[in-house]
């Protein structure tokens, strides 16, 4: 390829969190070009973001529906490739249905729609043109988490067993929303965020990381919701019994109100002959604990090529003991997206390694997950099976 890829971007203008984020991870292997975007509903805040971000005044646009068909007609050596959305949940579903029928790829921000509804219709709609879909579930790309999925599907551990997920957030102890929290503000607010606060927003990224170790599905779940901050709207805390195809059970909790905590998510998955766990907040270790000899520990790297699977390597930078972390995740994300488009674009087959990235199906899971969760919790029934479409 002998060209970078282009690409837009809708939401994540200035004093946007999230959009800070993914503009770092994109940048980080030097395989994606930022050309445009629509930065914010505020024109004047669309034009200063455009401006900070030195793209030219002609392609900072004051809407998405402005961005996408302006930049529809462009020609093939300005035209971007793919559009990156990070706007609050509820602006997901319409620039993604455009942007599809623009014939443009998506990056897109989790949970992926506002409803199931909407996701399905995405579902169709990728189909129909034969586009590509990334899903912005972080933690599925750093490599000690891919090397725990290899190990998994390699048989190591033998039948999966249990499967424990834990996502304790510290950052609406308080009832932020009403303290000039932005952030809390849109999350906190059914409007927005859509059935669920807490679950929506770090369960969801719970789940996919289960099934993603794990590689199996859950099928059905028992949950408990609950508002603890008096004055809010949505849950922020949560827990999840899960059941897996395969026979496995599973505890799932999220809350964002455990105070003094940041993001500790962690997982442990048990099979016939051991388990693993793996921390986010030190994700460059992978702990295999084994029934009939010691515990291991293995660590990122590039040189450990003798003891890490093709997954991790290929999602490793430096060598071991040089730590990488959330931004490096988040542009493996980017990384293996910008590969695939660009093996499409010289019609090349892209490898294993290239196409694993979250996409449509983790997505419509994810929602699916959201509003059976939600629906659990209000029963009286023990148990909801987990269907998907």
């Amino acid at each position: 390829m002998q060209r970078k890829i282009r690409m837009g971007m809708i939401g994540g203008g200035a004093g946007a969190f999230i959009g800070a984020i993914h503009r770092m991870a994109l940048n980080m292997d030097g395989l994606i070009e930022l050309c445009c975007g629509a930065f914010s509903s505020n024109p004047d805040r669309a034009k200063d973001s455009g401006k900070s971000l030195f793209l030219p005044e002609e392609r900072v646009y004051a809407s998405f529906e402005e961005m996408i068909l302006a930049e529809s007609k462009m020609p093939p050596d300005k035209k971007i490739d793919f559009i990156s959305i990070v706007t609050p949940n509820h602006e997901h579903f319409r620039p993604a249905m455009l942007a599809l029928e623009n014939g443009f790829h998506l990056f897109i921000e989790k949970p992926i729609t506002y409803n199931l509804i909407e996701a399905l219709q995405l579902r169709e709609k990728l189909k129909e043109k034969k586009l590509l879909l990334c899903l912005a579930h972080t933690y599925s790309g750093y490599p000690m988490v891919k090397q725990a999925r290899a190990m998994i599907a390699e048989n190591q551990l033998g039948k999966i067993r249990k499967v424990v997920v834990l996502y304790p957030q510290g950052w609406l102890s308080n009832l932020s929303e009403k303290e000039g929290n932005a952030q809390a503000a849109w999350r906190t607010d059914p409007s927005k965020s859509g059935l669920s606060g807490c679950m929506g927003d770090i369960g969801t990224h719970a789940a996919q990381l289960a099934e993603y170790i794990s590689g199996e599905k859950i099928s059905a779940i028992c949950a408990s919701l609950n508002i603890v901050v008096d004055g809010r709207k949505l849950d922020d805390d949560g827990n999840v019994l899960c059941k897996f195809k395969n026979g496995a059970s599973g505890i799932l909790m999220a809350t964002q109100i455990a105070a003094g905590e940041n993001n500790d998510l962690s997982i442990q998955v048990y099979g016939e002959k051991g388990g693993i766990e793996w921390k986010q907040e030190n994700p460059n270790q992978l702990m295999v604990k084994w029934k009939d000899k010691p515990v291991e520990l293995l660590f990122a790297g590039t040189n450990f090529t003798s003891h890490l699977s093709s997954y991790a390597l290929h999602n490793c930078r430096t060598p071991a003991g040089h730590p990488e972390g959330y931004i490096e995740a988040f542009a493996n994300l980017y990384r293996n997206f910008a590969l695939t488009i660009s093996a499409g674009l010289e019609d090349k087959e892209p490898s294993p390694e290239m196409l694993d990235f979250p996409g449509i199906e983790e997505g419509i899971r994810g929602m699916a997950f959201i509003e059976n969760v939600v629906f659990s919790s209000g029963s009286s029934d023990k148990w909801m099976t987990h269907i998907v479409p």
